[in-house]
């Protein structure tokens, strides 16, 4: 598909109706953008519990090249406190890693949480670099920068490189659409199609999931008895909490309570009116998890908590909408908005190793 194309495609069919989906790029306002600190334009890597000959050693086993290494290393480039090695590289030192040596270098990096950019970098979901970059507001040195650092995650295509593409800034809009332009999230726009082609009853136990006195009943309700062609945005279906925060990243208020709703927050809130924000204790939150929903396989139902899951460690929760499609937030972060996506993106962001599974949760009734 061309770039310039509208990604536009049909939901399997299934009880929840006929659905068209698309594509939208959600990003934070300026407001929140104000508020938040903005990096510099100086590239650091942080190596920790280690040495210089263990750096250099590392480096070569991701392959960097030699010429690289030996100016990463020059005393002009590097800082050495105690068990701590930090390294400048320059741009130019960074579009000399080929990629397969950057993947394996910033998976490294990933391990350090003092490799903020690395650990949490941004996701280019779908793997299209062109629509991602298409209405991104970055100038053409610096989308040419972008696609000659990204690099790979497993399966997923991410980018890390933040404080390089602030080099090519060349004045303060352009250093906050360049930090506007990294918090990009794909997410999905789904409709419904009317008039109805599935059976009545069976779209609307669906969307109800058990809740038979639900407020948005009776809309969905309604909108079974149109017979003229039109479309209706599903987050007209969706509890009233989370129709609020839909394609939204979160005030500044919300993190009042110590931290920002996560996936578990919002996760284990779908269907509650007024949000219980002890959820946002991982502990509470599974606690909840264990007691008072039952593991279901697929089929999934509209409300499921799909759980992923690494050895005995929960990695990420996310809400089952239909087909393919669940509601989501990835992380606790300020500048990561609720968003509808496929499950394969999710799991390109979660998946550990193959040993990665998911289980559903469906609320007991």
């Amino acid at each position: 598909m061309a770039a310039h194309e509208e990604p536009v495609w049909k939901a399997k069919p299934g009880p929840w109706g006929d659905l068209e989906v698309r594509t939208v790029y959600l990003e934070a306002p300026d407001t929140l953008l104000a508020a938040v600190a903005k990096p510099n334009s100086v590239t650091r890597w942080v190596f920790e519990q280690t040495t210089e000959t263990a750096v250099r050693d590392l480096l070569k086993r991701c392959e960097v090249p030699a010429a690289v290494v030996e100016r990463l290393l020059a005393p002009a480039r590097r800082v050495l406190n105690g068990n701590v090695v930090s390294l400048y590289p320059s741009v130019d030192d960074l579009v000399a890693i080929p990629p397969a040596a950057r993947s394996a270098l910033y998976q490294e990096l990933a391990k350090s949480g003092a490799n903020e950019y690395q650990r949490d970098p941004v996701y280019i979901l779908g793997g299209d670099l062109d629509d991602w970059l298409m209405d991104a507001g970055l100038s053409d040195p610096q989308k040419e920068l972008f696609r000659r650092l990204v690099w790979k995650r497993g399966d997923a295509m991410v980018f890390s490189d933040i404080q390089a593409l602030l080099t090519l800034a060349k004045n303060s809009d352009e250093v906050r659409t360049t930090f506007r332009a990294v918090t990009r999230v794909r997410s999905l726009v789904v409709e419904l199609q009317l008039p109805l082609k599935t059976d009545r009853r069976q779209f609307i136990e669906y969307w109800a999931a058990g809740q038979t006195d639900a407020p948005r009943l009776t809309f969905i309700s309604a909108i079974t008895q149109r017979r003229a062609p039109q479309t209706v945005d599903i987050t007209h279906f969706l509890p009233s909490l989370m129709r609020q925060r839909a394609y939204t990243f979160p005030e500044m208020e919300l993190g009042l309570k110590g931290r920002f709703p996560d996936c578990h927050w919002t996760s284990l809130n779908f269907f509650n009116l007024v949000p219980k924000d002890y959820y946002l204790d991982t502990r509470l939150a599974a606690a909840q998890l264990v007691e008072n929903y039952a593991a279901v396989e697929p089929p999934y139902h509209y409300g499921d908590v799909l759980c992923f899951l690494e050895g005995g460690e929960g990695l990420h929760t996310c809400v089952y909408i239909a087909d393919d499609i669940v509601l989501t937030k990835n992380g606790d972060s300020i500048l990561a908005p609720w968003a509808l996506m496929q499950v394969k993106d999710v799991e390109s962001i979660y998946r550990r190793s193959s040993g990665t599974r998911i289980q559903g949760f469906r609320l007991k009734r």
